[in-house]
Order: structure tokens, then C-alpha cells, then sequence
């Protein structure tokens, strides 16, 4: 919990100033969902490494996790696109629209 309460602090300070559209409530239930599912693994894998468990079923754990995450990331990336970049683009901002969507372009690479 401490932990998610910092995160959020920190990211805070990276929303932009005006950042008004809401996350659409389909997406934002499906993200909590996988959240808490996520949260429960990482409980499971904390477990297996205190237990020492085999050190390819942690592996397959983190790797399952890391799958989750991913996912996660897929529906806050829709979320963002239809409704924050839309936004920006109607509103007359569409090279900062563009921008972000090349950042998020970029990050996309680094994992590969």
C-alpha cells in the first residue's frame, strides 16, 4: 500500500497542467482488476523466493507477471489515446499529441 501511495505521488508530478478528461470507466475497471490480480502474484512470487522455491518456476512467475503488466499497459495506452490524445488533437494541440504518442512509440521499442 505505501508503495502505491508513493508511486502515485511521484507520477503526480508528471501530469500535465489542464489534464482534465477522466479514464474511460470500462478501462479503468479492467485495469483495477488486473491490478489486484497482479498484485496477488507478485504476493505468490515474494513467497516462492522466501520458500526457495526452483528457480525456474520463479522465473515462469516473474515472466507471468511481467505478461500482466504488459497488458495493463495495452489498455492504459487505449485509454490514453481515445480519450487525452483525441482531446488534444481536437483542441487545436495535435503536435503535442504527436509527441506523445512517439514517446510512447519509443518506450515500446525499448522493451523489444
Amino acid at each position: 500500500m505505501v508503495i502505491v501511495v508513493l508511486y502515485t505521488l511521484i507520477l503526480a508530478q508528471y501530469t500535465p497542467y489542464g489534464y482534465t478528461v477522466d479514464m474511460k470507466a470500462n478501462i479503468k475497471k479492467k485495469a483495477t482488476r488486473r491490478l489486484n490480480i497482479v498484485q496477488g502474484q507478485v504476493k505468490g512470487l515474494i513467497s516462492m523466493v522466501e520458500d526457495e522455491k526452483y528457480c525456474v518456476d520463479i522465473i515462469t512467475q516473474a515472466s507471468a507477471i511481467k505478461e500482466a503488466l504488459s497488458g495493463v499497459e495495452d489498455l492504459i495506452l487505449q485509454n490514453h489515446l481515445e480519450t487525452h490524445v483525441l482531446y488534444q488533437i481536437k483542441s487545436g494541440k495535435g503536435k503535442k499529441a504527436t509527441a506523445e504518442i512517439l514517446k510512447i512509440y519509443k518506450l515500446a521499442q525499448k522493451k523489444k
